[in-house]
């Protein structure tokens, strides 16, 4: 593997983890989520940084179903991140407390959570269109399952991730922040910690799976225009 590539999987696979303990700011305390949302938008810009050869694309080539799916993602998570950061800003009283603002805070409250949990969605989203690359790099290292049986077994996983994902979704309410019925995230402290991300995983798996069966079936009909311009 390139050493380009590793850093960006590297890269990726950190800003995952950070998105996941961004959601639970109240297990992290203000402090820490503020230290760390600047460490999520600093790694977003290099991640973008790296990838600037696709940026330079995006007005080329044609844009295929699949290409249309990802193109459209990719700008509504960089809208959701850039959404997120500057209510950020002007809600930060520690990371950010150095800026001259003053007033805001009232429209910037729910506009977090509102930019935070379809970033989270988006996220996932964006990590299942490039599920199949993972998958292909884990191959490469592991090789390829001839097992039938064995990729059944997967897929049955993936599902059932997939179920639970949905159930923790309903669970937390995800709808209501995405929607904005509520201007406040209930946070329930007895649950478990590790019950919390456990569910927060299970629901990033569900728009995984949603994203990486949605994007084969892109693919598919790709495939199919293509023959029939072909023809």
């Amino acid at each position: 593997m390139k050493p380009k590539m590793m850093v960006k999987i590297s890269i990726d696979f950190v800003m995952t983890i950070l998105l996941l303990l961004l959601m639970a700011r109240q297990i992290t305390g203000e402090s820490a989520h503020e230290w760390i949302g600047a460490g999520m938008f600093i790694l977003w810009i290099v991640h973008h940084t790296l990838n600037f050869k696709w940026l330079g694309n995006l007005f080329k080539g044609n844009y295929t179903p699949f290409r249309m799916a990802q193109v459209i993602v990719n700008l509504l998570l960089c809208l959701s991140m850039l959404g997120t950061m500057v209510s950020a800003v002007i809600l930060s009283r520690e990371v950010f407390a150095f800026l001259p603002i003053s007033g805001g805070i009232a429209l910037a409250r729910p506009m977090h959570i509102f930019w935070s949990f379809w970033g989270f969605v988006l996220m996932a989203l964006h990590l299942g269109l490039h599920w199949n690359m993972i998958l292909g790099m884990v191959r490469k290292i592991s090789g390829p399952i001839q097992s039938k049986s064995l990729k059944i077994l997967f897929h049955l996983v993936g599902a059932a991730i997939a179920v639970y994902g949905f159930y923790a979704f309903i669970n937390n309410q995800f709808l209501t922040y995405m929607f904005l019925t509520t201007t406040f995230v209930l946070f329930d402290f007895e649950r478990p910690y590790p019950l919390f991300f456990t569910e927060y995983l299970a629901i990033m798996g569900l728009f995984v799976f949603l994203s990486y069966y949605g994007a084969k079936e892109l693919q598919k009909l790709s495939g199919k225009r293509n023959v029939t311009h072909e023809k």
